[in-house]
Order: C-alpha cells, then structure tokens, then sequence
C-alpha cells in the first residue's frame, strides 16, 4: 500500500513484531536500570507501574534477558490466582517439585517448603533467585500479603527471593493500603513508567521509518509529529496506530507530506472519534488496544541479550546506567531506589574529572543531563573487545571473586594491566586478567556529544541539521563515496567494527569522535603518572 508510495520497504508502524524496531527511550532505560539495581538489593520488592502501553512488558523482557548468568527467574503473567494457585505457579516456574497429593493440590505449606529448600539450595550454588510478576495490579491483598511472607525466606546472610512487581498505576495504590504497610516497607525500589515526551516521540516515529528504508527528512511535519504527540498523549500504542494511518491518508490523497489536518483526520478514525489531546492517565478502546498490543519494542528479547546493539543508534536522551544504583528520576518518575552508596557517587565524580567536569555530590549521571555537552552510555554484558572499541575509562561491575564487589574506575587499559582509580583518585595497578574474571560485563563511561544536538537520538541524521553535521564530520574523517549519507555512515562502521545500520547514535558517534581527534581522556594509553587525571 503507501510503503512504495513513500519508498519503504515495508510498513514502518505494522503491528507485527520485528526486533529491528527496538527503541528503549530514557525513560524505558530507567525503568530497566531500576529493575536491575533491584538484583542487588539483597531481598524485598520492587515496583514498576507504567500506563497501558507505555512499554512496561517490553522493560520487563528486557530485564530477564539481560538477568546475569548466577539468577534464576521465574516470570508470572497470569496472576489471577489464589495465594495456593500463585504458589504452585511459582514452584512450576522455578521447577521445583511438588509432593504429590492424593487429596488434591499441594497445600501452602508444601509448596513453600519446597520453595524455601530449592532456594537454600540455589543460595548454596551461588545462584540468587527472582520472581517477576506482570500485571501485578490484579493481585488480590492476601496475595500480597503471601507474596511479602516469601521474603522471609533467607538464611543469616541474605534473603533468597527477590520479587518484581509490574503494574498499571493501581498497583502504588494497592500497596500503599493500611493492610499491606509490612509489604509496602520492604519495597527497596520503584519506578513509575511515564509517556514519551515531545522529542522522544519524534525520535521514535524517525527511528520506525529509518528502520523501514526511510531517508532523508522525515514525512511528517514538525506540526504533524507535534499533533502526533498531543493526540497520542505519548504512548507508544497510539503513536504506531496514529502514523500508521496518518500515511495511509497521505497515500491516498496523493501526498508526500503528513501535516497536521491529516493526523487529526487519522486520529478521529482510530481514536473513535476522539482528535483532542490526551493526557497519560486516558483510557482508551480495547479494540484499539488490541490491535497495537506488543507493538513497543517488540524483539527486545533478541536486542537487549547484548549490549545496546544498534551499532549506532541508541534511542533515548541517555542510556540510563543499567547496573548503578540510579537515583533523582526526572520529573513524572514516582520513587527511587534507595539513595546509592556515597562511593559509587564518588566514582562517578571521579570519572567527570577525567572530562574537565564537575558532578554535585550524589549524582549519578545516566539518570540526568551532564555538563559540557558529556552523555551517559552503558552496557550489562560488554568485554574487553567492546572496551577497547570505546578506548574510554570507564565504570565496571565486578560480581566474582579476586576483586572487591561494586564499582571500580578502569582509567586505562596497557600491556595486559589494568590501572584502577579510586574515589579520591589514587590509583592501583592488578593484572587485566584478574579484573575480567570478575567483571559482571556492566560497564558505563561517558562522552562527548555534538554540540547543539541530541546526543541520545535515535539518529543524528534524522534531522536537516544533524545530517548536515555528520556529513561534515564524515568528509573529515575520510569516508568518501556513495553520495548516501546512510551508505557512508554504514562503510565507517564496518571499518569500525560495529553493526553497520546506517543509524548514527551514541557508538557510532564515539567512534567517529575518536577518528577525529576530539579531546577526551583515553583507556589505551600507558598509565598516568602520579598526580595525573
């Protein structure tokens, strides 16, 4: 239909699902990090809500696929269950097996002294344990109440159940209930899930049309993706089915051009009528709800199994640091984790140093803008190959033995040594080798963006602007050739070593910085002498 009218090679808002479409905004990186700082809570709750479609599922994949190696989890989708139900459920997805019951179904009891024996028997193979339940807000308050007596499951050194709750926004107030206050206390962790905002939902459209073929400015106009926005209140259910017929209006009227009166036009069809704004709380047709569910992100099992894979396009403002305790959500995130540990905040700020910058104390920079123009990007399952492509000093998580568990500093990497700096920045040398056998694979570092543009973008190109800048900076870097600017971005990245999509995100532009000489500290070099940043 208009996929060959605009030049596509296939339908960029198609509620089929295709992992080439993965798009993780901030926000979504938030939600992830949360998820994943909730590992090491050492026991307890923790909370996402989010509104229908806001991508709390595609968060909740994310999360058990990067899930290290040492955790086992179960994922319950269904928790319309009795508190006997929910357990036997649990004891299935855990594979832990039941006593048989002449009677009937195992009772409470049985099933969770079989819980509690296969958990000390994880615990003693070093293995940590994580139940994740989805639709969440559905639990009845005993449920609730049976959930939050798991937790005392634990020996004396740690509690050996960790339990995610992922809900619609009902969920804060269920267990905010005078009832649940022993279970409310022991939530280590919430995060509230909202829309895109304005620039993330024209990030989004640019990297679903970009995906499908398109290049060059995209067929909306600003006023269109603006409505777009308004009409959808950001949720990216709505996004896809308003653009999709957006285009299919454009196409039949013989345009090449989405403006704002068509998408209004769209919206009153898909929306039942409705064209005004909406705001995130709306509630919206099952019907079109159905038609639009996965539609997020679907594929994020397959792109988030690595490190943010794009090769170049990174969605969102700033990868939101994965394994580090984040903290200070932006406006419209209820909660945080609890406040991080001063050292890791240290760390942090001993890494801006390394950039001439200055962080407040506390912060954690993947959770909100940075000075002089430095982003956040990190990553829950990097090696050494990945580090020595960044060639930046960087934060990793250690996890085994042989180095201290937490964060460490890598200032540089030279000769099979690594150099560690510490939050007062007194550096150590141990063997690389050491530190590897330790390293979780979470690293996160920081760099340079272009000035005046987005430095978490879909992709630079996207925008008249950015397209003219990188091409600028490609001529310099001696990448010649096809007149495509997406071709000549996908012959620098196969010289570079990096999935080669023709979308320029945070890799690629660290590359092509670093192909350029642009200042910044470096992770292969010889160790700074004493004294030295």
């Amino acid at each position: 239909m208009y996929a060959a009218y605009f030049g596509l090679e296939q339908l960029p808002f198609s509620i089929a699902p295709d992992p080439r479409y993965l798009f993780l905004s901030e926000r979504h990186r938030e939600a992830l990090a949360h998820l994943l700082y909730g590992l090491d809570g050492g026991g307890g709750f923790v909370l996402l809500t989010g509104e229908v479609g806001a991508g709390k599922t595609t968060v909740c994949r994310g999360f058990l696929q990067q899930m290290p190696a040492h955790c086992s989890a179960a994922y319950i989708f269904n928790p319309k269950l009795s508190a006997q139900e929910l357990l036997g459920t649990v004891c299935d997805e855990f594979g832990v097996a039941l006593p048989a019951n002449r009677r009937g179904p195992p009772t409470i009891k049985q099933c969770v002294d079989a819980l509690n024996a296969w958990l000390l028997a994880q615990h003693a193979a070093g293995k940590s344990c994580v139940l994740v339940i989805d639709e969440a807000q559905s639990l009845p308050s005993d449920v609730l109440e049976q959930l939050r007596l798991l937790t005392n499951l634990e020996t004396d050194e740690k509690k050996l159940l960790q339990i995610v709750l992922i809900g619609q926004p009902e969920l804060r107030a269920l267990v905010a209930r005078p009832e649940l206050t022993q279970l409310a206390q022991r939530v280590i962790a919430r995060y509230h899930l909202g829309a895109l905002s304005k620039g993330e939902t024209a990030q989004y459209v640019a990297h679903r049309m970009a995906v499908a073929g398109w290049q060059g400015p995209l067929p909306f106009a600003p006023a269109a993706l603006a409505r777009v926005h308004a009409l959808s209140g950001g949720v990216p259910r709505r996004i896809n089915l308003l653009c999709d017929r957006a285009l299919l209006a454009a196409y039949a009227g013989g345009h090449k051009q989405v403006d704002a009166h068509t998408v209004r036009a769209a919206a009153r069809e898909v929306f039942d009528g409705a064209a005004e704004p909406v705001g995130t709380r709306s509630r919206w047709p099952a019907a079109a709800l159905g038609l639009a569910a996965g539609v997020l992100l679907t594929g994020a099992a397959l792109a988030l199994s690595g490190h943010w894979p794009w090769g170049g396009a990174a969605p969102g403002a700033t990868p939101a640091a994965v394994a580090a305790a984040p903290a200070g959500a932006q406006a419209g995130a209820a909660g945080a984790p609890s406040v991080p540990a001063a050292d890791e905040s240290a760390l942090w700020r001993r890494l801006a140093t390394l950039w001439d910058a200055e962080l407040p104390e506390g912060a954690l920079p993947c959770t909100g803008p940075l000075p002089g123009a430095l982003a956040c990007w990190s990553t829950t399952q990097g090696d050494e190959a990945l580090l020595r492509r960044l060639d930046r000093p960087a934060l990793l998580r250690l996890q085994g033995t042989g180095a201290p568990a937490g964060l460490v500093l890598l200032r540089t990497l030279h000769e099979g040594r690594a150099q560690l700096l510490d939050a007062r920045g007194q550096a150590s040398e141990r063997p690389w080798s050491e530190l590897a056998a330790a390293w979780s694979g979470a690293a996160f570092t920081l760099w340079r963006s272009p000035p005046g543009l987005d430095a978490g973008g879909v992709d630079i190109a996207a925008t008249e602007s950015g397209a003219q800048w990188l091409a600028a900076q490609l001529d310099r870097a001696g990448v010649a050739g096809a007149p495509a600017l997406r071709t000549r971005v996908r012959q620098f990245q196969r010289a570079q070593g990096l999935q080669s999509d023709g979308l320029a995100g945070p890799l690629t532009l660290m590359r092509l910085n670093r192909a350029l000489g642009t200042d910044g500290p470096r992770l292969l070099a010889p160790p700074a002498a004493p004294g030295e940043p």
